[in-house]
């Protein structure tokens, strides 16, 4: 595809496409899994659990995806990929009005993960990423704000559209949502590599338009890594309590509560997000960023404890909050860890084979907590469990070593 010419640095550009690519990809995405799963189960009547396990078949086909999605972006232009999948997706959620049996609710998220994949995080953290190395910390958190974004701002109308009209007549409303906020964007404005338009990251002017040399350590080279394995590993376990705990919120808080209080859940916790994740990333590079990470698992294990222990409407709204602070953090520092350790080079390639493995955890989560719920009969087994999982994953951050060069 071909490319404009700027006058000015058009990284700003670039971010603001990032921005609202993943505001879209988890506002319908990721956040909107959670409301797909409560009106699924208040319009078919089908068990917590059972819903949930197509939650986390849609997670490992994202992850498993990621990885042959990582080629294509290296290879050729970013905006084909991002294109196509917003093409997969918008198509899948046009096919829920359709669902009416659980194997056609995991064909329609197969589909649906796919374009997920290649419309979402990954693609985007990359070409991040390239247009930015001294600014990448700041960056990526503008980027990933989108995010959060998403869940104050796309999912509470998800929500509306699915409480007023039901599935059958929402999904074609939740198809246009999902393409026209992806593809204008993508096309005009998610430039692949900087050089290509005469710059180097964060501003320089770049002298031709041939691709630098880029800095990193071979994928080969870095999933052998102690480092890489720790942060892999432990992200299955923070992943996991992260993930299993939004995908049920909206449920959890709507038995515990009302619906209204639900819909405020996913604002609030969002909303933190967007706050915590703006403070850490004015002081993120005076942070060694393996302790910081300790440290966002940590709280995020107290709050999914505190979580399972409330029942009121305030005290649920504070449990969230402080849940919702952890979220932005612990997804941002992933590929922080991954950028500042391992470079440019691979990163694509090295963020797809860490997220196929974390993604276990991702896809695991809800189907853990879906499950603790129906045999408990109530969702505070579920947060404390989950609570646990995220404190063990804090434990092997701490094993991972320094985040620096070697």
């Amino acid at each position: 595809m071909k490319v404009r010419t700027f006058e000015r640095f058009p990284g700003r550009w670039v971010l603001t496409a990032s921005f609202i690519l993943l505001t879209f990809s988890s506002g319908v995405g990721f956040y909107g899994l959670s409301v797909y799963l409560q009106a699924f189960s208040r319009e078919l009547g089908w068990s917590v659990a059972s819903i949930s396990s197509a939650t986390t078949f849609f997670f490992l086909v994202g992850g498993l995806s990621a990885i042959p999605i990582a080629k294509l972006v290296a290879k050729y232009d970013v905006r084909l990929v991002v294109v196509g999948g917003a093409f997969l997706g918008s198509g899948a959620l046009l096919c829920m009005q359709f669902v009416t049996e659980r194997w056609h609710l995991f064909a329609v998220y197969a589909v649906y993960a796919l374009g997920w994949s290649a419309s979402g995080v990954n693609p985007v953290t990359t070409v991040v990423t390239r247009w930015f190395e001294a600014k990448r910390a700041s960056a990526l958190a503008i980027a990933s704000t989108g995010l959060s974004v998403g869940g104050i701002v796309v999912t509470p109308v998800i929500k509306w559209i699915l409480d007023s009209q039901g599935v059958k007549a929402g999904s074609p409303w939740l198809a246009a949502i999902w393409f026209l906020g992806i593809v204008p964007v993508a096309l005009l404005f998610l430039l692949p590599f900087p050089h290509q338009l005469g710059w180097m990251p964060d501003g320089a002017r770049a002298v031709g338009t041939e691709a630098p040399t880029l800095n990193g350590t071979p994928v080969a080279v870095a999933v052998k890594s102690r480092f890489f394995l720790m942060i892999a590993i432990g992200y299955i376990f923070a992943f996991g309590a992260q993930v299993g705990g939004v995908q049920q919120l909206v449920k959890m808080v709507e038995e515990r509560t009302d619906r209204t209080t639900a819909t405020l859940g996913t604002v609030v916790l969002s909303l933190f997000s967007i706050i915590a994740r703006f403070t850490a990333s004015r002081a993120i590079n005076r942070l060694d960023m393996v302790r910081f990470t300790v440290l966002v698992a940590v709280m995020q294990g107290v709050s999914l404890a505190l979580i399972g222990f409330m029942n009121s409407s305030v005290g649920l709204l504070v449990g969230v909050a402080l849940f919702g602070a952890t979220i932005g953090n612990m997804l941002m520092m992933q590929s922080l860890l991954i950028a500042q350790k391992f470079g440019v080079l691979d990163y694509p390639r090295i963020a797809a084979r860490q997220g196929l493995i974390s993604f276990t955890g991702t896809a695991g989560g809800p189907l853990l907590l879906g499950a603790l719920h129906d045999f408990a009969g109530g969702y505070r087994t579920s947060y404390l469990v989950a609570g646990a999982c995220s404190l063990i994953g804090a434990l092997l951050f701490s094993l991972a070593g320094s985040a620096g060069d070697d």
